[in-house]
């Protein structure tokens, strides 16, 4: 089966803003993008609506449409699309085992900025590597300003910016990271979180010199998991951000400015269901770029 990005449609805003960037990507890969809608049937017992006739032509043509106006908008790009039935979380998980990446969109709520991921992506972002992408997404905002100030797709990609647990590095993900920023001609930036001491400083004797030595091992133990990875993407400048403080609050500072947020998931099972980490589901509720969530090996 060829390769693909494939982005899940629903016709929400937030939607058609992980469909555009989806072609983006497309065309950065030199991919074609496959467009998947999924039609979620009532339950036996349920009765159709009157309009029911009215919205399934409705959700006919969406996939249609949109794959009309990609086009229109990034010429030379190849656009299938696909009609399915059945359990949405589920299809698009199938949707992903056979795509680059998987892009969804991620309903967006007031108050300081950031996604409220819904059930659905949720459920995808637990068994398969997605991308997901806020409504309002534009082009300009994976770039630097031009010199006047004013948005622009014309200047450079924004950085990179990849979560690291040095602990527990994964080949996957930093490989991921790494491609990303080389087809954008990015930075990327490296971001270890590290834990305070288990003194408060400079209330002790010796707290000072205990946080400087911590630094310095914490810096280089990043600096070792990086080494191979600059060595084999020798054309990617790598900023190295070790710093103290909770991993989330570190990664989510150092993602405002970004192209495009890395991190990995890693996954527990319960009685509720699969659930993702910490942090990586902190990253989507807080970090306002596109956030892709990489599997773990």
């Amino acid at each position: 089966m060829s390769r693909t990005v494939t982005v899940g449609l629903d016709g929400s805003t937030e939607s058609r803003a992980a469909a555009e960037w989806a072609a983006r990507e497309a065309l950065l890969r030199g991919l074609p993008l496959k467009i998947v809608h999924v039609h979620e049937p009532l339950p036996q017992h349920v009765d159709p609506l009157p309009d029911d006739e009215t919205h399934q032509r409705w959700t006919e043509r969406l996939p249609i449409e949109a794959a009309e106006g990609i086009r229109l908008r990034h010429p030379g790009i190849e656009v299938i699309t696909e009609q399915l039935t059945g359990t949405v979380a589920d299809i698009l998980c199938e949707a992903a085992g056979f795509a680059d990446l998987l892009a969804l969109g991620s309903r967006g709520l007031g108050g300081i900025g950031g996604f409220m991921v819904g059930s659905v992506s949720l459920a995808v972002v637990a068994r398969a590597p997605v991308v997901l992408v806020r409504a309002g997404e534009q082009a300009a905002d994976e770039h630097t300003m031009d010199p006047a100030g004013v948005p622009s797709t014309a200047t450079p990609f924004r950085p990179v910016v990849l979560g690291l647990d040095i602990d527990h590095p994964d080949d996957i993900l930093l490989e991921f990271a790494f491609d990303a920023a080389t087809r954008r001609e990015a930075p990327l930036r490296a971001v270890y979180g590290w834990p305070e001491p288990p003194t408060s400083f400079y209330r002790f004797p010796g707290d000072a010199e205990l946080y400087d030595s911590l630094e310095r091992q914490h810096a280089a133990a990043l600096t070792e998991v990086l080494r191979p990875w600059r060595q084999k993407f020798p054309g990617v400048e790598v900023i190295e951000a070790s710093r103290c403080g909770s991993a989330v609050q570190v990664l989510v500072n150092a993602a405002r400015d970004a192209s495009l947020a890395v991190v990995g998931r890693r996954i527990r099972t319960g009685s509720l269901g699969a659930h993702i980490g910490h942090v990586t589901h902190a990253a989507l509720h807080h970090i306002t770029t596109p956030v892709a969530v990489v599997a773990h090996g």
